[in-house]
């Protein structure tokens, strides 16, 4: 046993929790904070690239069927209106 342990069981026993559950949430936490330290920072989208995106959501049901799928030569024309929209 180590003193990590030792140390977990007293205030497991006191709050009336099973000390290998303390010990798994302690050691998941650790490594999900390392885990999340570590995560690749993303790229800041342009102020372009927002409206784009806000103006492809606008568009884009125009150019689609009622089922969903787009029409023929559909995807071509919203991504011009997008573009279209968005240099306003």
């Amino acid at each position: 046993m180590t003193i990590a342990d030792t140390l977990l069981e007293v205030p497991s026993r006191a709050i009336g929790v099973d000390p290998a559950i303390v010990q798994g949430f302690v050691q998941g936490t650790t490594t999900g904070a390392v885990d999340a330290a570590k995560a690749p920072k993303g790229k800041k989208s342009t102020a372009y690239q927002r409206a784009y995106k806000r103006s492809f959501k606008r568009v884009a049901p125009k150019f689609k069927k009622r089922n969903g799928e787009w029409k023929k030569g559909g995807f071509k024309a919203a991504v011009r209106a997008a573009h279209k929209e968005a240099k306003k």
